[in-house]
């Protein structure tokens, strides 16, 4: 399987509805385009990651009259392995990535928690949290972060983004690091909670993500609006 062949499987999905109804994803879209310039590199010998079948996770586990967070991070893990799908999520042996274990750092800071010791975050996609990153897919390998920034994924997130908050009540956008902050104007933020901070890598988790308390805000957030609570 390849980027197209996932994206029309995923189309043809139950799981896509509301989401196939975006523009990005008509025939010949931004969406496919994107899909075939990751297929190119993947013919040029470049690994890519997540796996095709894993790209679109995100929007599986999370239809769009689901979402009631967004979690918006840069790419997915370029570390050989790490990728499924989900933004931030982990499914293997350790060590878990390091945005990872700062991420269960805060949670358990915020929420006095004790964290699982796995990183699989599809609980919190099946609450009707999207794990998104602003570019869907990465090279493998050391230094690669950021590789796919500019293949054609911006547009399909923006339009992502721009439908939570346009058909959505009283979601919570939790931005995490640069790429992220860029899609803040997308978000009507008369109707929704915006939290912002730094990326949680190691690079940046002490200059304002370490003590943002983003889990707890959420969750006063959803009560206040008579939604129900995330179970971190």
């Amino acid at each position: 399987m390849n980027c197209r062949a996932a994206l029309a499987a995923f189309l043809a999905s139950d799981a896509a509805k509301g989401w196939r109804e975006l523009s990005v994803f008509e025939a010949g879209a931004q969406a496919e385009r994107a899909c075939a310039a990751v297929d190119a590199e993947r013919e040029a010998g470049h690994v890519v990651a997540p796996a095709p079948e894993r790209i679109f996770a995100a929007l599986a586990l999370t239809p769009l009259d689901t979402v009631s967070v967004v979690i918006l991070g840069q790419d997915p893990y370029p570390t050989p392995g790490h990728a499924n799908g989900l933004a931030f999520s982990y499914v293997g042996p350790p060590p878990l990535p390091r945005s990872l274990v700062n991420i269960g750092k805060e949670l358990a800071d915020d929420l006095d928690a004790v964290v699982p010791a796995g990183g699989d975050l599809t609980p919190w996609a099946k609450q009707g949290v999207l794990l998104l990153n602003t570019a869907l897919t990465v090279r493998e390998g050391a230094a690669k972060a950021g590789s796919h920034l500019l293949l054609g994924w911006g547009a399909v997130t923006d339009a992502i983004i721009a439908a939570v908050s346009r058909e959505r009540r009283h979601v919570v956008f939790i931005l995490w690091g640069n790429p992220a902050l860029a899609k803040r104007g997308l978000i009507d933020e008369t109707r929704h909670l915006v939290l912002a901070s730094p990326h949680p890598s190691p690079l940046s988790a002490r200059r304002g993500f370490f003590g943002s308390k983003p889990f707890s805000q959420t969750n006063v957030w959803l009560r206040q609006q008579g939604a129900s609570e995330i179970h971190w």
